[in-house]
């Protein structure tokens, strides 16, 4: 087998193992003990609990994926790769699997089960974020709100952050309209989404959610046309000069966010394997693309009277 085949054959294996996780965060953990988060499958347990596991989280999670996706590709042509939607269908599956086994649900008398609550949304919010972010490390997505979150901050002036930040408010908030749901039960879907978020960095790739990349390469036009074309980012090419050999370089400097890394190193690496790059993780990125630009309080002066 060529070394491509292996290594697509390794990504797959990567994505299932990434699905399984996943779907334990939630059919072991959240699920079995009532609890609920942000996220699409926040919204699919929902659903589960106000219909008394009628329509069970698994299958909404897949339905409502492809109504978002129809929706999607119908106002914006978003092309969803193979990945989005296997990692959708293995994850749904994975759901099925993973809740008919209840001897590794964290329930009283299984070996899983946890006796301190609080520590439950804390596990499932590192499992979930372990899952998830193998999933983006190996170029694919879940859907859900990621879906949501990208239709929003292309029609409106609203950053992703703060599109998922307030998805996933919304979607915890829900859970208090369930009849015998109190207060704490939503203040433990916020647990796991601080823990998720807390810890989906570190799996990706590095603290930081935004990277500074120079570039060095001899097909720097090919990489510089995938990103304006493809990721729809800017990009600069700086006229440099290599001291040692005197020959003028052209350097690309990009800057991308976390999610856009891995797709983008491993493109790079497929136009030119030898190409040299410096990735150097940003503490602030402002403008378009990224977070809007914090100007604080202005405060006006007043005119003294002459």
């Amino acid at each position: 087998m060529s070394k491509k085949v292996l290594k697509t054959v390794w990504e797959y294996l990567a994505l299932t193992f990434a699905c399984f996780v996943f779907a334990i965060s939630w059919e072991c953990f959240m699920i079995p003990n009532g609890m609920s988060a942000g996220g699409m499958m926040g919204l699919c347990t929902i659903i589960q609990y106000a219909t008394g596991g009628l329509i069970q989280a698994q299958y909404s999670y897949i339905a409502i994926n492809v109504i978002l996706i129809l929706i999607a590709v119908l106002a914006m042509g978003i092309g969803f790769g193979f990945k989005t939607l296997y990692c959708i269908g293995m994850s749904s599956l994975a759901m099925e699997i993973v809740s008919s086994l209840t001897v590794l649900h964290s329930i009283p008398g299984e070996f899983f089960f946890v006796r301190e609550t609080l520590l439950i949304p804390i596990i499932a919010g590192v499992l979930e974020a372990v899952g998830i972010g193998l999933v983006i490390r190996y170029g694919g997505s879940t859907g859900g709100t990621d879906i949501i979150a990208i239709m929003i901050n292309k029609f409106w002036p609203v950053s992703l952050s703060t599109a998922f930040f307030v998805l996933d408010f919304v979607v915890v908030s829900l859970l208090l309209f369930l009849p015998g749901k109190v207060f704490a039960d939503a203040c433990y879907g916020l647990v796991e989404i601080v823990t998720f978020m807390m810890i989906i960095d570190f799996v990706v790739g590095g603290k930081k959610s935004s990277y500074q990349l120079i570039v060095f390469s001899n097909r720097y036009k090919d990489i510089a046309d995938y990103i304006a074309n493809d990721l729809e980012r800017g990009v600069t090419v700086l006229h440099a000069q290599g001291w040692y050999t005197k020959q003028e370089k052209n350097v690309l400097l990009i800057l991308i966010n976390q999610k856009e890394f891995p797709v983008l190193s491993k493109v790079i690496k497929d136009i030119d394997p030898k190409a040299f790059m410096s990735v150097s993780p940003t503490h602030n990125v402002y403008g378009e693309g990224f977070e809007e630009i914090k100007a604080g309080i202005h405060i006006k002066k007043k005119k003294k009277d002459e």
